[in-house]
């Protein structure tokens, strides 16, 4: 493998899925302990511990600077609550550029606590240190849950015939990313300061947590499988949801919810909202019978959802509908804010 790779150059962001897979498949067998190891569209891993599973998730905090360690447990903790269980264990990772004040490492760990206390969550530990070579703070996450074992969601676990949820809208993290990151290019743009302001409060109104909808969901007994879209996108997450359930998809593109604010900066920047980032997402499957049962607990609680598609066959692919033309789901090869932030860097460096 290494002579197929060595001239292989990756891109900033996600490994792509197919080299992925690879990787992957030269981990091993886990121990059998382990009910769900490392695969390409699970959000977690599952850990047997008799009468409850230990649930964990790793995830990093790169695209944005400011309130990373917020983000860092609201955005483990999502992976959490997707698999069908409660966060409840945080360690971080967060690395400092040199130069780095000692108030700046002060208030990430503020946005941790804050971030903590909000989900009920507890740091447990972690590790920190002024890192040679970064530009800015890089925070990773580890957040540790537990659900009982017949509580637990696997995407795998989605089936041709389910009916395709779909929580709050799309690319809820990304608009709110380049609304406090891109402000003055956004300006340049022509886009107010006020829709700025807008965009930016999306981070939390709805907000990225997708732990109380994931709460919801599951208490309802209908769903057979759930996912956290989150860098890729909703073309991402429905990649990974076809490739973990072998199944292909059919979406009804009109079904989607895009905010407003998302559609003006994702115009400004010439991004597309399908590829970017959507933490506040959460894709649910169920048997169409309980879909309305699932939608109505999730209103009732002032959480949009709707039904934006379904799970086919495989071999019919992953498809969408817009205005009744059939089209394959755009496919991203990263995550459209990696390539909007490094198209922007090239730019101020020429």
């Amino acid at each position: 493998m290494a002579d197929t790779l060595s001239n292989k150059r990756l891109q900033p962001g996600k490994l792509p899925p197919d080299l992925l897979k690879r990787f992957l498949n030269d981990l091993g067998i886990p121990e059998k302990r382990v009910l769900l190891g490392p695969n390409v569209g699970e959000d977690s891993a599952f850990i047997s511990f008799g009468s409850s599973t230990l649930i964990a998730k790793s995830d990093p905090i790169t695209f944005a600077t400011d309130r990373i360690g917020w983000y860092a447990i609201q955005v483990n903790a999502n992976d959490i609550a997707a698999s069908g269980g409660t966060p409840k264990w945080f360690l971080g990772t967060l690395l400092l550029p040199e130069g780095a004040t000692a108030s700046k490492a002060r208030d990430i760990f503020q946005q941790m606590y804050e971030a903590a206390n909000e989900l009920g969550v507890t740091i447990i530990g972690g590790h920190t240190e002024v890192t040679i070579g970064l530009p800015r703070p890089i925070i990773v996450g580890t957040m540790l849950g537990e659900a009982a074992p017949s509580e637990t969601v696997k995407t795998s676990s989605a089936k041709p015939g389910d009916d395709i949820i779909l929580t709050s809208g799309i690319a809820i993290e990304g608009t709110a990313i380049l609304a406090r990151e891109s402000k003055t290019e956004l300006l340049a743009a022509g886009i107010s300061a006020n829709e700025i302001k807008r965009a930016a409060d999306l981070l939390d109104t709805p907000g990225i947590s997708v732990v109380k909808p994931a709460r919801i969901a599951t208490s309802t007994g209908q769903i057979t499988a759930m996912h956290d879209p989150t860098e890729g996108g909703l073309a991402g997450a429905i990649y990974e949801l076809a490739e973990a359930s072998g199944t292909g998809v059919i979406i009804d593109q009109d079904q989607v919810l895009i905010h407003p604010e998302t559609r003006t900066i994702c115009q400004a920047l010439a991004i597309e909202p399908w590829g970017l980032i959507a933490s506040g997402s959460l894709i649910i499957t169920t048997n169409p019978n309980g879909s309305s049962k699932v939608i109505r607990a999730l209103r009732k609680e002032g959480i949009q959802a709707n039904v934006i598609g379904k799970i086919t066959s495989q071999k019919e692919g992953l498809r969408r509908t817009i205005k009744g033309e059939i089209q394959s789901v755009p496919k991203f090869e990263r995550d459209e804010i990696a390539r909007y932030f490094e198209t922007l860097t090239h730019q101020k460096d020429s």
